[in-house]
């Protein structure tokens, strides 16, 4: 499944094997293994594919078939989170002035995507 999902979006992204393995910082042999299912990205190769692709790792492996996470998956990853969930529930004891501020940069992160 991994070599698959990593040949089609090369493809989609028109790039060559040797752009991604220079992307990812590897040599194009051992980028070609990977496409050629020879062998397997370690976890740092895997995660530097799923954000240089913007898809989860788990759409990479063949867990899911969904390439980015739902929102409902999404909100259970930040809940699991320690020191998101404190900042979660902090929140609302915010300063409006703060969230003001707060939801610019957020506004500001999403217009880099």
């Amino acid at each position: 499944m991994l070599k698959d999902r990593l040949i089609k979006l090369r493809k989609e992204h028109k790039k060559t094997q040797e752009d991604i393995a220079k992307i990812i910082g590897v040599s194009r042999p051992a980028y070609t293994a990977y496409e050629k299912g020879n062998r397997s990205p370690d976890y740092e190769i895997l995660t530097t594919l799923a954000d240089y692709y913007r898809v989860t790792t788990d759409y990479l492996l063949g867990h899911s078939d969904q390439p980015h996470l739902t929102e409902e998956e999404a909100f259970e990853a930040f809940k699991n989170s320690p020191d998101l969930e404190r900042w979660y529930k902090e929140l609302p004891k915010s300063k409006e002035e703060d969230l003001r501020r707060l939801k610019k940069i957020w506004e500001a992160f999403k217009d880099d995507e």
